[in-house]
């Protein structure tokens, strides 16, 4: 029987259902998740796949994770993956402490990943709310440690339905805990290729290869004795390679704290690959697409990137917005009238950009910068705040606000900067120079963005106008797209 503080789930699920307005039976299905959902599926809970699973919309079901972390129902972590095998290197609880250098002791790999690539945003169930085995680390089986908590099991082989974790359970030839100060025995049958050891929890690994020996010829029978010595930071075998047969490995603690093993025994086909395949995963919440959510942005103010490092991100699309004629707005209605208004034109941007699943990074004077995690998103987003404020200037009358925006999308550095969540580099610079080549009511896109994926369709029916213009950073002129009215 599971265990649920009923008093304490009830408060929590009272906090989130008044957070916001929810879609019809939305807490309802939440709450059916933390109750009876399995201890993988609510210790790494996947926002999309919740989605999918129970008919919710995306953004509504992120949204409503992050109010759930914001309670205290859930914990959020950032899990940097192994691009390669899925496991999950490293889980941090707050942004600020993650990094982008990841080294996988199974693949034998280092190297660099960024926020959109290979960093998956889960969220657990609190053990205030739900004790989960998995909350209890030094009690689980090692099995349940591989297999249950350090491999995301979505990863599939490239192309095809073969989960990556099922062609490991075949290839692993033992696994075992390591108690401090004690010598472990394991036996196995080696087969041809390499032999690999990892310590999931650390990374600390070993590769031997496979080779055809005289002495393991001569007696196919008799187990062949590896020995190996780790000391909390590293595995050092008493050998260079290993012959194929019965084996017995005596792996000799001599660190203060327990470790594990995985024995894993790769063919020569693996073996012999230049570089293993990237893993296709089942869609998960990335860290570059939750710093672009406004609902991120407001109910985590104090999330920080490291400020000597910035976190890199593939793509980001950025749209800059400004008020045409501000300062004869200013003249004309007197300062609290003007900046009345332009409130609420920031309202208006807000709430378009929330509904795009995007978020506003700052204000800087009349103008906005506001970021978005596809492309898309944030054509469609300046598209509404056209029509939208279209409509506020009939339904207000004069004097009108009257917009330029300008859009670009390329790669970023999520940085720290003035105490907040902000964007460093070449493409946030190339948005704000293309938005000053727009004018009233118009928007100017860069050619990547406007030949991104599912632009040109959301832009059929309007006017667009192409030409040439100077871009800061760019060699020569750049080609510029300007989206004016409908045709």
């Amino acid at each position: 029987m599971t265990s649920i503080d009923e008093k304490l789930l009830e408060n929590k699920m009272t906090q989130i259902e008044q957070a916001r307005t929810w879609s019809p039976r939305v807490i309802s299905k939440f709450e059916t998740l933390i109750r009876s959902g399995d201890e993988v599926s609510v210790y790494r809970a996947n926002p999309l796949a919740f989605a999918r699973d129970r008919g919710v919309a995306e953004p509504e079901s992120i949204d409503l994770f992050l109010h759930a972390a914001r309670a205290g129902l859930v914990d959020m972590h950032w899990d940097i993956l192994c691009p390669h095998s899925g496991l999950i290197l490293e889980s941090f609880g707050k942004l600020r402490a993650l990094r982008s250098h990841f080294v996988c002791g199974l693949c034998d790999i280092d190297g660099q990943t960024e926020l959109d690539d290979f960093i998956e945003v889960s969220f657990s169930v609190s053990p205030q709310i739900r004790r989960l085995a998995l909350h209890d680390v030094d009690n689980l089986s090692i099995e349940d440690l591989h297999w249950k908590l350090k491999f995301a099991s979505s990863g599939r082989l490239p192309g095809g339905q073969t989960r990556f974790v099922d062609v490991l359970r075949s290839l692993v030839r033992g696994m075992t805990y390591l108690p401090p100060g004690v010598t472990t025995m394991l036996r196995t049958e080696i087969g041809p290729g390499a032999l690999s050891g990892v310590n999931v929890q650390t990374q600390a690994g070993f590769m031997l290869p496979v080779e055809e020996s005289p002495s393991a010829a001569s007696t196919p029978n008799t187990p062949t004795i590896v020995r190996i010595t780790y000391d909390g930071q590293r595995f050092t075998p008493a050998v260079s390679a290993v012959p194929p047969g019965p084996a017995v490995f005596e792996i000799s603690n001599s660190g203060l704290k327990r470790g594990s093993l995985l024995l894993t025994n790769w063919p020569p086909e693996i073996v012999a690959m230049p570089e293993k395949p990237a893993l296709e995963f089942e869609p998960y919440v990335s860290g570059g697409m939750l710093l672009t959510r406004q609902t991120f942005r407001k109910l985590y103010r104090s999330e920080r990137v490291d400020e000597e490092e910035g976190l890199g991100i593939r793509q980001v699309t950025f749209l800059f917005t400004d008020l045409k004629g501000s300062t004869a707005l200013y003249e004309r209605l007197g300062d609290l009238n003007a900046y009345a208004l332009v409130r609420q034109h920031f309202a208006l941007l807000d709430a378009a950009a929330h509904r795009h699943s995007g978020a506003i990074v700052k204000t800087i004077g009349d103008a906005v910068m506001a970021a978005f995690s596809r492309p898309v998103d944030a054509v469609a987003a300046a598209l509404r705040i056209l029509q939208e404020i279209g409509q506020f200037n009939r339904e207000h009358g004069e004097p009108a606000i009257i917009l330029k925006m300008g859009a670009h999308c390329g790669p970023s550095i999520a940085v720290t900067l003035n105490e907040n969540l902000d964007y460093f580099g070449q493409t946030v610079n190339i948005a704000a120079r293309v938005q000053s080549f727009a004018d009233a009511s118009e928007i100017c896109l860069t050619e990547a963005l406007y030949t991104a994926y599912g632009v040109r369709e959301l832009l059929a029916g309007l006017q667009v106008e192409e030409f040439d213009a100077p871009l800061r950073g760019v060699e020569g002129n750049a080609r510029v797209y300007r989206i004016t009215s409908r045709s």
